[in-house]
């Protein structure tokens, strides 16, 4: 098929997508032609022109207008999609490049999303060709890439595979844009009030698997959550991580997918490290009792109407101040089933949720439209792109690296 366009970017006119495609102008290799589209022409150009490029192709695209996001997807050989909530928007831009065979990335952390497009697009996408590759931002790609790295590492060194495995999140900064709490809104109500089969619950730590039946614990076990614990790990205090619970079903998707390659006795977790002595003890206990009140202030009717009006609306970011303070580091910790130790360290001196993910997600869509791709079908990074796409993101000044002790 003709393809006129490599990269296009949908929903650039928001808060995120102007970032991504500032970042995808900037980055892109000579020759790479870039798009932007939207619901509206005068913010699209608009948005080329303020950004220095006027000349970019401009397509105008609708969630709900199933024409138009095929033409988008026939003409493109990736679609980055940033339309959010994905539940509400998502699910026909994901089917109209699953049908033409073009690539798709998206920072979809909704895993009742996530499990919809599953069942209705990943045979439709293998039998296409497309690899629709979901949660390439902060959600999910430290995660996923620090396992992989961990697990590559340990069978290098002849360390066996993974057992019980836990990422800390060891230091953080950033801030939260209104589209990442809307989308929060959305899979909250999706969680309350839409269909619940035993192959579709948010609170299934295999929620994502290919095979449920072929996972190593059975139907009914909910997510483990951290609530605050001493880490032998790191002999720090440690909280639940806002950001867990999807990325663990993405990790465990991703070892499903290889073939259980990390191990059939891989167990996985995610906390946030708050410190040792008092302080540490004082801070985990804030975010402790923090994460479930700001939860229950969007899940209460009357709470989210108090709630709303001091959260960012859909469309507001933290300042570009902000962002420059932003920064991340990860370590995932592993036992093994040859008694040795692994640490995977990932980590980035930009905003995680903003620059960080603008460039996660950019690479993401260079390495589908120059032919990296590792697997098609609904697929996640670390399966999609693998080892390439971490030496992509070294490159751009990340921190990916392994240690076998």
């Amino acid at each position: 098929m003709e393809r006129d366009l490599d990269i296009t970017v949908f929903g650039a006119t928001g808060f995120v997508g102007r970032l991504i495609a500032a970042e995808l102008l900037a980055q892109a290799p000579q020759g790479t032609t870039i798009a932007l589209a939207g619901r509206d022409r005068d913010r699209l150009r608009d948005l080329a022109g303020g950004l220095g490029r006027p000349e970019v192709p401009l397509l105008v695209a609708d969630a709900f207008d199933p024409a138009s996001l095929s033409e988008m997807a026939r003409r493109s050989r990736v679609v980055v999609s940033v339309v959010g909530p994905y539940t509400k928007y998502g699910m026909a831009t994901a089917g109209a490049c699953a049908q033409h065979g073009t690539h798709y990335v998206d920072l979809n952390g909704e895993v009742l999303f996530a499990r919809d497009m599953i069942d209705a697009y990943d045979q439709a996408a293998r039998a296409s060709g497309a690899s629709l590759v979901t949660a390439c931002g902060f959600d999910s790609v430290p995660s996923d890439l620090g396992v992989l790295l961990a697990a590559d590492a340990c069978a290098a060194a002849g360390g066996g595979e993974l057992l019980g495995t836990t990422m800390h999140l060891r230091s953080f900064s950033g801030g939260m844009s209104g589209g990442t709490i809307d989308a929060l809104r959305t899979q909250i109500d999706a969680s309350r009030h839409g269909v619940r089969t035993p192959g579709r619950s948010s609170s299934d730590p295999y929620a994502l698997s290919p095979d449920r039946d072929a996972e190593p614990e059975p139907r009914g076990r909910r997510n483990s959550f951290v609530w605050l614990e001493s880490s032998a790990d790191t002999r720090e205090f440690a909280a639940p991580f806002f950001m867990a619970r999807y990325n663990e079903q993405v990790v465990r998707r991703s070892n499903a997918l290889l073939g259980w390659r990390y191990g059939r006795g891989f167990r996985y977790r995610e906390m946030h490290d708050t410190g040792r002595g008092l302080p540490g003890l004082a801070k985990g206990v804030g975010i402790a009792a923090a994460l479930p009140a700001f939860v229950a202030s969007l899940a209460t009717p009357g709470l989210r109407h108090v709630a709303d009006r001091v959260l960012p609306s859909p469309g507001e970011g933290p300042s570009e101040r902000s962002r420059e303070r932003g920064h991340f580091t990860m370590e995932v910790h592993a036992d093994t089933t040859s008694g040795r130790r692994v640490v995977a360290t990932v980590a980035d001196q930009r905003d995680p949720g903003y620059q960080g993910t603008a460039v996660m997600i950019g690479e993401a869509a260079l390495a589908l439209a120059h032919d990296e791709g590792l697997a098609t079908g609904v697929t996640t990074p670390a399966v999609a792109l693998g080892q390439p796409y971490a030496q992509r993101l070294r490159a751009r000044g990340f921190t990916l690296d392994a240690k076998v002790h």
